[in-house]
């Protein structure tokens, strides 16, 4: 896939969608919670259980899929740990510069994304990441969030086991594994691939009203380490990875690194806001939140850079 492809095919149906929910973020006072809730509670685990049933992804490539997640965010963990200490960075902006820089929105950027980019398998792939990104976003996240005020993690960890993606991905497992999957043609699955399909249009548009909500101003000059290691080290990690943990599908090894190089996740802005501690100085929101911004815009040339050559297959 040349420069121009990838832009046009993956890139810009992504930013067109988003770029629309900017505008309208702009230009009206939006409440992205109740967008939020509606595609975290029915959208999203439709269209996991949907795509998890119907994937060609093995139950092998799926399980080294999930310990290349695991692997890779601790990888960056310490990565950026490492970084940011090296740069001076002390709590909460440390912990803020780790979160941004470990954890890739793979979820309303990356699955339409991948699904431009790689089809089907692209869509599979992405939906598999973020469940297993989900459970060390409530665990790992969580104590980056939230060290050094003092606050238990052990209730933060009850709450991966109140997320819908979480039972979507056991029912679709047990369902495969018992050969009680619906015919693709029954009325079922037509009714949760039509409300599964719903999330990454409303996924997009949720993406442009958050930026359009963001206030970069106070942490411009700060994020530039954390977007770095976001954009370029990330992937050269990703890539580390797929060769360390080996995948038979190539098509899966792909899409796992092209969802390693999203930018910052949107969901490490939410832990931050809910341990922020207020205090003088930059505060944690105020730095995940530029971060997010920043390295949004700056995953145009860099996403198209990436899906071309992995297209070409010259890395993977």
């Amino acid at each position: 896939m040349s420069l121009l492809s990838a832009l046009t095919n993956a890139i810009l149906p992504v930013l067109s969608v988003a770029a629309v929910g900017f505008l309208l973020g702009t230009l009206r006072d939006i409440d992205v919670d109740a967008l939020g809730t509606v595609t975290i509670y029915i959208l999203t685990p439709a269209l996991v259980f949907h795509s998890l049933t119907t994937t060609s992804i093995g139950g092998k490539t799926a399980l080294n899929l999930a310990v290349a997640v695991v692997v890779f965010t601790l990888g960056m963990v310490v990565v950026a740990e490492f970084v940011g200490r090296a740069l001076g960075e002390s709590e909460p902006v440390l912990g803020a510069l780790v979160l941004a820089s470990s954890f890739p929105n793979a979820g309303n950027y990356g699955i339409p994304l991948s699904q431009f980019a790689f089809g089907e398998v692209g869509r599979s792939t992405a939906i598999l990441y973020i469940a297993a990104q989900s459970v060390l976003t409530y665990t790992v996240g969580v104590y980056l969030a939230s060290r050094g005020n003092g606050t238990s993690n052990l209730s933060a960890l009850k709450e991966v086991f109140k997320l819908p993606l979480v039972y979507a991905v056991l029912a679709a497992g047990i369902a495969r594994a018992l050969g009680f999957v619906p015919p693709v043609d029954s009325a079922a699955m037509e009714t949760l691939k039509l409300t599964g399909d719903a999330a990454i249009p409303v996924m997009l548009l949720m993406l442009g009203i958050q930026l359009a909500n963001t206030d970069s101003g106070a942490a411009i000059t700060r994020v530039g380490a954390s977007n770095v290691m976001k954009l370029l080290v990330a992937p050269v990690v990703a890539v580390g990875v797929v060769f360390l943990l080996g995948f038979e599908d190539l098509t899966v090894a792909r899409v796992f690194v092209l969802e390693c190089a999203m930018p910052a996740a949107i969901t490490p802005l939410i832990l931050s806001i809910e341990y922020d501690e207020g205090g003088v100085g930059l505060s944690a929101p105020e730095y995940v939140s530029t971060a997010i911004f920043v390295s949004t815009l700056a995953s145009v040339p860099v996403l198209t850079l990436l899906i071309a050559v992995l297209q070409s297959g010259a890395i993977v």
